[in-house]
C-alpha cells in the first residue's frame, strides 16, 4: 500500500452508496462498462446524488414492475436510463442512503416494452 495505490472516491454525506442487489445486475453494469463507460460514469454520478430525481431517464416504473421486494420489505422500483436514445436500463430501488442495482440491461427489457 502507498505509491501507486488506487484513490477511492470519498462520498459525501448526502451522496448515496450503490451495491450490487445481484449477480445479473454485476455482470451487466460490466457489460455496460465495457460499452458506454462516459454514460455509465454520468448514470453512476446521478445515481449517487439525485436517484430519487424524477427525469425523462430517471423514473418509478408502474404496475406490477413498480414494486420489488428485498430483505422482506417492499420498494419502489425504479428505471434509470444511461443514454437518452439507448436501450440500456438500470433497474434499482432505495434503502435509506443505498442505491441497490437490482438489475442492468444492455438493451431494452421486454417487460417493459409497449
Amino acid at each position: 500500500m502507498g505509491k501507486g495505490e488506487k484513490v477511492e472516491r470519498p462520498k459525501k454525506k448526502s451522496e448515496y452508496e450503490l451495491r450490487f442487489a445481484s449477480v445479473q445486475a454485476k455482470r451487466g453494469w460490466t457489460d455496460l462498462k465495457a460499452t458506454i463507460r462516459n454514460p455509465l460514469v454520468d448514470a453512476w454520478d446521478f445515481l449517487t446524488r439525485t436517484p430519487e430525481f424524477e427525469t425523462p431517464t430517471n423514473y418509478r416504473l408502474r404496475g406490477e414492475l413498480g414494486v420489488v421486494t428485498h430483505g422482506g420489505s417492499t420498494h419502489d422500483r425504479w428505471q434509470h436510463k444511461p443514454t437518452l436514445k439507448g436501450d440500456a436500463r438500470i433497474w434499482f430501488f432505495l434503502v435509506d442512503q443505498l442505491v441497490y442495482l437490482e438489475q442492468v440491461h444492455t438493451s431494452h427489457p421486454n417487460q417493459t416494452k409497449k
